[in-house]
């Protein structure tokens, strides 16, 4: 039987943005997502916006591992990352950590 941390898992990231700050939201990820697609046991990485309200998104991340998971999140991209969203958020994003059944 393997270990939770070999196991695979997904992301389901909500984040709001600061109104007119959408367009800063989308530019961030698709200047990270080449990086993080090419990082170990990335398997899914995916921005998708509201359709009603251009400043709700929900970002889908799927990894292999929960070590390939903590490896991204120390990643130099990621930090950096981290530290610039702050100036487009309206708050910090809601993450659910999920596994399937």
């Amino acid at each position: 039987m393997p270990n939770n941390h070999s196991l695979p898992l997904s992301l389901i990231i909500l984040i709001e943005t600061k109104i007119n700050c959408a367009s800063q939201q989308i530019q961030a990820f698709k200047e990270l997502q080449p990086l993080v697609l090419t990082e170990k046991g990335c398997l899914q990485y995916e921005l998708t916006q509201d359709v009603e309200d251009e400043n709700q998104f929900v970002l889908i991340e799927k990894w292999a591992t929960q070590v390939d998971l903590d490896a991204h999140d120390v990643t130099p991209h990621m930090i950096k990352a981290d530290k610039t969203s702050i100036s487009f958020r309206a708050r910090p994003a809601t993450v659910f950590k999920l596994k399937s059944i």
